[in-house]
């Protein structure tokens, strides 16, 4: 039975603020995740940055660091407020919007997203990039951070459930991409992409082909 895509999506946004305050967690266990947030120094970020998904802040501040001014979005008020608290800077701004609906009323020279492309549905990734390039300055460079391939069922929706500390559970997006599918996949959708695994993760780079992006 097909899942519904819009129900599979108001829960996953109820998981991420019911998990607002555990999520920093993990990046206290796991020096990995903690070493990654440092690629940031090595891509190119610059001008004024939109962040998608920027959750509880982890990488707001790495990027408030290289950039001219940074808004940062997110559909959750409670990890917006974590965000808030962490990244205290007069070129950071905090938005809150559901990043399905959302559309940007101006244009970015850098438009990064951490773990967030492994939450889209494969039914909305060229809605969501065309989002992505209609916030895109000429010349804007979109840099991602995910993990990469797992052993993970794709469904009609791609789905995984998730519990919290106090075992509820909530079912949501994940879709773990391999790279070369991936660039593969954003080549279609008019983007020229480069990608490479580190450890467990992958880290992209996409820009709009010529006239993709007008």
């Amino acid at each position: 039975m097909a899942l519904d895509e819009d129900a599979l999506l108001a829960v996953q946004v109820a998981y991420y603020r019911a998990r607002a305050p555990e999520y920093d967690r993990v990046y206290a266990e796991r020096a990995d995740l903690r070493e990654l947030v440092a690629v940031v120094d090595g891509l190119p970020i610059a001008g004024d940055v939109l962040e998608l998904a920027c959750g509880t802040g982890q990488w707001t501040g790495a990027l408030a660091a290289r950039a001219r001014s940074v808004t940062a979005v997110d559909a959750s008020p409670e990890v917006l407020a974590l965000a808030r608290a962490r990244t205290a800077a007069p070129r950071v701004r905090f938005e809150r919007a559901d990043l399905f609906r959302w559309r940007p009323r101006r244009r970015f020279d850098t438009v990064f997203f951490a773990f967030w492309l492994s939450h889209v549905p494969p039914s909305r990734l060229g809605d969501f990039w065309d989002t992505v390039a209609a916030a895109l300055a000429p010349g804007g460079t979109a840099v991602f951070v995910d993990e990469g391939p797992a052993a993970a069922a794709r469904e009609e929706v791609a789905s995984q459930v998730r519990r919290l500390e106090d075992g509820s559970a909530y079912r949501i997006v994940k879709v773990f991409h391999d790279a070369a599918e991936l660039i593969a996949e954003l080549g279609a959708l008019g983007w020229s992409a480069e990608i490479e695994g580190r450890g467990e993760f992958i880290v992209g780079l996409a820009r709009p082909r010529a006239g993709f992006a007008d």
